[in-house]
């Protein structure tokens, strides 16, 4: 259904259940998701490659103070988190922070939000299904990559055009897997701290002290460690647009958001502090095996590497699928808000099977371009969202700190979740997102990122500003 927020009828209180876009849509999402799989998708999508495989360069850059560096950007992503809990709760909808841009700032801003996201996690499905054919190829070294990427995108383009409560119980075994595995590591490095497991002597501080102190790189490195963390967190965002395919997603958005700050406590900046506390920061095992390796086979567990091959596997396909869902509903939500082509809007069986298969298509042509031009247009395509995450994260505040006003004066019952000392710690996240921008300017490389995505960012916010004024839009209502 294509809306027109200046003149619609509000929204309904669920914003999902309402008909699908276009003349030919025969149905509505359907709300399939249980409890449980919202749960673990949110437990889950915490533990993703970029803890894994990423926290390495951000290890060798900031060394212990990385431990540091995770915590403060955990405790950015937290306010983000609880700001987009709090819009969620109040309003939810597959577009998530899309339709919050659209209704407290403007078209123009749910527009560029919106397919920027979408952009961002097609292209994220192409970089992870190539790293999954990665590891593939290592078990199987006769094979080729393409091999394994076509069967990983078949598989997770099948699981997302059948009823939204496959892609949830794959993403909930997925889940339990990653929370088990890095559940096990935390145990077994906490023991091996304190000195319990055999053959291990507790380190004490020698390793957070020594070689180079806290800081051995100064707060240059630790600045580096800060980025490199930063991009681990991406992800959250999904169980918002993933709520509202659920039964309660009120109570599914305020449970998730509410355990927030243990999981991003626990799971990144405990497994940080494990690693540096156990081994040497500059250990040569980090660098060539990477850090949860290089921990396990410290304590001597066998066959480590091959065990986190199978975690890192699993978690890459879980991101393949969440991905793939996640710019489907997202393009979705757009397009039912006519932001984009209506014929890509038609709902079956509760599935907006041609957005699945348009974002699907999108994703296998960026992977395609990874074979033919791996230095030009697929590092385009990477350089183009590299900092979109942070662009997202803006739009999340700017429309948390005036949507929060609205429905204090208006509807003050459906603020079930509320953002801590608002707007003090808003501000606060604001401003933490300008200083990451600013830090980037100063790598070379993030530069060229923030660039071409700030580039994107503007093409994309042009286009919605002439939509917008051409359309007599403003704020207002917005579907989904």
């Amino acid at each position: 259904m294509n809306r027109t927020p200046s003149s619609a009828a509000p929204a309904r209180e669920h914003g999902d259940a309402v008909q699908g876009a276009g003349p030919g849509s025969d149905s509505t999402l359907s709300n399939g998701l249980k409890q449980r799989h919202l749960s673990m998708i949110a437990l889950g999508g915490v533990i993703g490659a970029g803890l894994f495989v990423g926290s390495r360069a951000g290890i060798a850059a900031a060394g212990p103070s990385i431990v540091l560096a995770y915590a403060v950007s955990g405790a950015l992503v937290m306010l983000i988190m609880r700001m987009l809990g709090e819009m969620a709760a109040a309003n939810p909808a597959s577009g998530s922070f899309s339709v919050h841009a659209e209704r407290s700032i403007g078209s123009w801003a749910g527009f560029t939000a919106g397919w920027m996201f979408t952009a961002l996690l097609c292209v994220a499905v192409a970089a992870e299904a190539l790293g999954a054919a990665d590891v593939m190829v290592q078990w199987f070294p006769d094979s080729q990559p393409w091999m394994w990427v076509l069967l990983f995108m078949v598989i997770f383009t099948g699981t997302n055009l059948t009823a939204v409560s496959n892609f949830g119980e794959f993403e909930f075994w997925f889940a339990a897997l990653k929370v088990a595995a890095i559940g096990i590591f935390l145990v077994l490095g906490v023991l091996a701290i304190f000195g319990v497991l055999p053959g291990t002597h507790a380190p004490g501080t020698s390793h957070l002290t020594g070689d180079g102190g806290f800081l051995p790189k100064g707060v240059d490195g630790l600045m580096v460690g800060l980025l490199a963390s930063v991009f681990a967190y991406g992800g959250l965002e999904t169980v918002t647009i993933a709520a509202a395919e659920s039964k309660d997603p009120v109570r599914g958005v305020a449970r998730a958001v509410r355990t927030a700050m243990w999981r991003i406590a626990l799971f990144y900046v405990g497994s940080m502090a494990v690693i540096v506390t156990v081994i040497p920061w500059s250990a040569p095992s980090i660098a060539k095996s990477g850090p949860y390796v290089a921990v396990l086979d410290y304590l001597k567990i066998p066959a480590a590497g091959q065990i986190m091959n199978v975690v890192i596997l699993v978690a890459l396909l879980s991101a393949v699928n969440a991905n793939l869902y996640g710019s489907s509903r997202m393009a979705y939500s757009l397009i039912s808000r006519g932001q984009g082509p209506a014929f890509l809007g038609k709902v079956s069986s509760g599935v907006p099977r041609r957005a699945v298969l348009t974002c699907s298509a999108f994703g296998f042509l960026a992977v395609l371009f990874s074979f033919w031009w791996p230095t030009t247009v697929f590092q385009w395509l990477l350089n183009m969202v590299g900092a979109a995450v942070l662009v997202v994260w803006g739009f999340i505040a700017t429309a948390q700190l005036r949507m929060r006003r609205t429905l204090e004066r208006e509807a003050p019952e459906k603020l079930v979740v509320k953002m801590w000392a608002f707007p003090v710690l808003t501000w606060v996240a604001l401003a933490g997102i300008i200083a990451v921008l600013l830090l980037m300017l100063r790598d070379e490389n993030q530069r060229i990122q923030l660039l071409f995505t700030g580039g994107f960012g503007l093409v994309l916010a042009a286009i919605g500003l002439v939509r917008q004024r051409s359309l007599g839009r403003g704020t207002g209502p917005a579907g989904q």
